[in-house]
């Protein structure tokens, strides 16, 4: 018999967002695959889960996604976790996800954490439909991108990191228009939680007066 692949979101920010279900497949799972171990050690120490863990991420996926699935093959029950927020949402796991379904392993995906949902939600923007791009490219195809943005007739939702909000929304600005509504929310479900909302140009002279932003960021940008 096959193992089963439990993909686990974690909280965003406060550790109460973990779910009771998500609790269970972790202490159940023989083996936790985690985006780094020692973010993901303040989650199962919190929560008493002596499942033994190993590192997954974006620098060693290619070469160790045969092993686990080897693994699944041959029972192991493993649970792929990222430091926040879903697997394979602008984090490592698409691979293993993608390898696993290939082979025939049962993969069963728990509903929980992203961080760009309470985003869009709390925005204000239209929601009914929208169009996620998650991280732009840093340069080559970064242009063509906020063409597309630009000519887009839903909300549009990024990421983008704190050292690079402010040429990001001159960005919007530049190609978009500087009246286009934007939101950018961060620190989602943490301490310090803040959406900033207003045209492009009025949300860019705040950042711009503040210095920057810190904490992980979520642009929402109206049609």
């Amino acid at each position: 018999m096959t193992g089963i692949l439990y993909v686990v979101p974690t909280p965003v920010g406060n550790l109460e967002d973990m779910t009771f279900r998500a609790i269970k497949v972790l202490k159940a799972s023989d083996l936790i695959l985690a985006e780094d171990t020692r973010t993901t050690g303040k989650l199962t120490s919190h929560y008493d889960i002596s499942t033994p863990k190993q590192s997954f991420h974006m620098h060693n996926e290619h070469k160790v996604v045969d092993r686990f699935v080897d693994q699944l093959s041959s029972g192991t029950n493993i649970a792929l976790v990222s430091d926040a927020g879903t697997p394979g949402i602008s984090d490592p796991g698409f691979l293993l996800i993608r390898a696993a379904a290939a082979a025939g392993i049962e993969i069963i995906t728990l509903p929980g954490a992203t961080a760009f949902v309470p985003a869009l939600v709390s925005s204000g923007l239209p929601c009914d439909t929208f169009y996620f791009e998650g991280f732009l490219p840093p340069k080559k195809g970064r242009q063509t991108k906020f063409e597309k943005i630009a000519a887009s007739d839903r909300t549009v939702v990024l990421y983008e990191s704190p050292h690079k909000i402010i040429k990001t929304l001159g960005q919007i600005v530049e190609y978009c228009g500087g009246e286009r509504p934007v939101t950018i929310s961060r620190e989602i479900s943490k301490k310090f939680e803040e959406t900033l909302r207003g045209t492009a140009a009025e949300v860019l002279a705040v950042v711009e007066e503040r210095g920057g932003l810190k904490g992980e960021l979520v642009l929402c940008i109206g049609a």
